[in-house]
């Protein structure tokens, strides 16, 4: 539990934004190099961790590594870079943050700029900030001091938040989306290389650009390259435990109160149903998630490669998403991990996932 835990810590701590993912990458296959089978990568940067290559079904577990951030779009010439959003910001919670630029010869930190609310008009005081209405300031002097830091265009960036323990077992952290879903496939994994299924084999999938993966992203080119027989994909929802949370368009998801399960759009009716009985057998509470449309996760860029992948969503109930501090409950981490084991060894060589 404690290496488990530590993992989890240097995980989230290590700055990957979609696009740049190498260090988190690197961090969550070391990790599998101590129990997996094998441990690989591809040319997009998806990192592969899997056990029981020889047994059929084959399932894929998938949680993405990347997280949201910003990349440097000009220097001007006083030194101070001016950046754009990767993945979806609300450009509120940027404002007045430390940041971390991810330069070509070491992270340098910087600070976020924005005209002082007493040089603004009365009337921009009420307007919202915008990306392009902010800069970030680094402490140098000239676009060449920056150069000599190491710094250009192009660069990624993150908000400085690192882990911080709150009550109970709940953690604030940014990159929670989704790095903690790579975190559960490979304690799945874990779980699996500890007491393996009498049947069916696993390969975790920590992928990449979601956040960005308009076209799928790291999903669909892992899948493909993967050909499994079932998916099961672990990102994060709306914790609707919060003031002003509309649960009759969210549903109702409690921190602790166990994994989310998706019904609807990319989710495969059968998968659905087996994972509730693995639930059930496990002694997992749940709360079900309607997703009529896109559910704007990995699953969408699975479920339809190749001929078809039945594909399962499970989530992770999530305060303040796309925010340095965003909140989840470290049980609801341990009991997805086990719903996920236990769904694979359920499985036997005869099943089908065909809808009769």
């Amino acid at each position: 539990m404690e290496q488990s835990r530590a993992f989890l810590e240097c995980l989230l701590g290590e700055p990957g934004p979609s696009g740049f993912e190498s260090r988190p990458a690197r961090v969550w296959r070391d990790e599998a190099g101590g129990f997996a089978e094998r441990v690989w990568a591809d040319v997009h940067g998806n990192s592969f961790a899997q056990v029981g290559a020889d047994r059929r079904p084959r399932v894929m577990l998938a949680g993405h590594v990347d997280e949201i951030g910003l990349q440097v779009t000009h220097v001007d010439k006083d030194g101070f870079l001016y950046v754009d959003g990767i993945g979806g910001w609300d450009p509120q919670v940027v404002v007045g943050q430390r940041v971390v630029v991810m330069g070509r010869t070491g992270d340098v930190p910087g600070v976020v700029g924005k005209k002082p609310i007493h040089l603004l008009k009365p009337e921009d005081r009420k307007k919202v900030t915008q990306i392009r209405d902010i800069w970030v300031d680094l402490g140098a002097s000239s676009a060449e001091e920056v150069g000599e830091m190491g710094v250009r265009v192009g660069d990624p960036l993150v908000l400085d938040a690192g882990v911080i323990q709150l009550a109970g077992d709940r953690i604030a952290s940014r990159a929670i989306d989704d790095r903690v879903g790579a975190y559960v496939v490979l304690e799945a994994l874990r779980l699996l290389a500890a007491e393996p299924p009498e049947s069916a084999g696993a390969v975790a999938v920590a992928t990449v650009q979601e956040e960005i993966g308009y076209t799928g992203g790291g999903a669909r080119s892992s899948a493909f390259a993967l050909d499994p027989d079932v998916a099961l994909v672990v990102d994060v929802t709306f914790a609707t435990d919060v003031p002003d949370a509309n649960k009759k368009e969210l549903g109702e998801h409690s921190l602790g109160g166990g994994p989310v399960l998706t019904r609807g759009s990319s989710t495969h009716p059968v998968v659905f149903e087996h994972l509730a009985d693995a639930a059930a057998e496990e002694e997992i509470p749940y709360s079900i998630q309607a997703a009529p449309k896109a559910s704007r996760t990995d699953a969408d860029g699975i479920f339809l490669v190749r001929a078809g992948v039945p594909t399962g969503l499970i989530s992770i109930p999530n305060r303040y998403m796309h925010s340095p501090n965003e909140v989840v409950s470290v049980i609801d981490l341990e009991r997805a991990a086990r719903l996920l084991a236990g769904f694979v060894r359920r499985l036997d060589g005869d099943m089908s996932f065909v809808q009769q």
